[in-house]
């Protein structure tokens, strides 16, 4: 699980990406399973704990209908953001881009209902490229990393954020918000500085500039042990968010002394990060705000 922000946290069933990628040679059990864990979730937490702890329900995206019918379904019982994973989506026809057009209602009734996607670092089914590489058979296990896998374990998000940029998906829907979470800041500005060369090149596959795409729909929640003031100034202080994991590496024992690492910027720009900009993204109070 994870969680984000200090006065208000959004909790994550990061695991639930096996399921996806195990079964993604049957579509509609994706659906059939993913749905009995919102079930659970709902029915051990609800999706709005006291106002505080908000668990974020799956959207698998396989079928579009009945991935709209699943939004629907946790927007109703009080879902303020969804988790989808960065990854190709499977299909009864093969593997597709979530940016595609084909997905635009479904995102469509994100935006009417002024969610928050969260992309957390999931099985993205990249295995099967490294597989290829070391000749080898093994599946994706958690907290079980290899040199060379690690060499490759941004690629899922790099290729997620943009194909949601190249293939148009957040300039035809501007209002869009992407978190991504527990996928480190490392790869944002070598992702940037690729898309504006592109941009350069081939202008004409874009709707509108793809770095201020970024810039306008994507906060990044990087990891402790970033220069978050670097990330900022890529980014946008806006755009900044804090998270721990902890037990986890990713985490700190004591998640408040994440702010031992922001000193160097002013006040505002440390309250944004440690809850203020979660709290404009989701739409509820900022306790440290008031």
């Amino acid at each position: 699980m994870d969680e984000q922000g200090v006065d208000r946290a959004l909790m994550f069933p990061t695991l639930a990406s096996l399921i996806e990628e195990r079964l993604r040679d049957d579509p509609d059990l994706i659906h059939v399973v993913v749905h009995a864990l919102n079930q659970w979730m709902h029915e051990t937490w609800s999706f709005n704990y006291q106002d505080r702890i908000f668990a974020t329900p799956v959207i698998s995206l396989p079928v579009v209908e009945k991935a709209i019918e699943e939004l629907e379904w946790v927007v109703a019982r009080g879902a303020r953001a969804i988790l989808i994973r960065p990854a190709p989506v499977p299909g009864h026809r093969g593997p597709r881009s979530f940016g595609l057009p084909e997905f635009d209602p479904f995102w469509e009734k994100v935006v009417e209902a002024d969610l928050l996607v969260g992309m957390h670092s999931s099985d993205s089914g990249y295995s099967r490229y490294a597989n290829e590489w070391t000749g080898g058979h093994a599946e994706m296990l958690p907290f079980q990393p290899q040199a060379f896998r690690m060499l490759l374990e941004w690629r899922p998000i790099e290729d997620a954020v943009a194909a949601m940029v190249c293939h148009g998906a957040l300039s035809r829907f501007p209002r869009l918000k992407v978190a991504v979470i527990e996928n480190g800041s490392s790869w944002v500005e070598p992702l940037l500085k690729a898309m504006a060369d592109v941009y350069e090149k081939m202008p004409q596959d874009f709707m509108e500039d793809p770095v201020d795409v970024v810039k306008r729909n994507v906060s990044i929640s990087p990891f402790w042990e970033e220069d978050l003031g670097a990330l900022a100034e890529v980014l946008g202080e806006d755009h900044v968010l804090f998270g721990s994991d902890y037990p986890h590496p990713e985490g700190l024992a004591e998640p408040a002394t994440f702010t031992d690492g922001l000193s160097h910027l002013p006040e505002p720009t440390v309250a944004k990060i440690m809850g203020g900009n979660l709290a404009r993204l989701m739409n509820v109070a900022d306790v440290a705000a008031a």
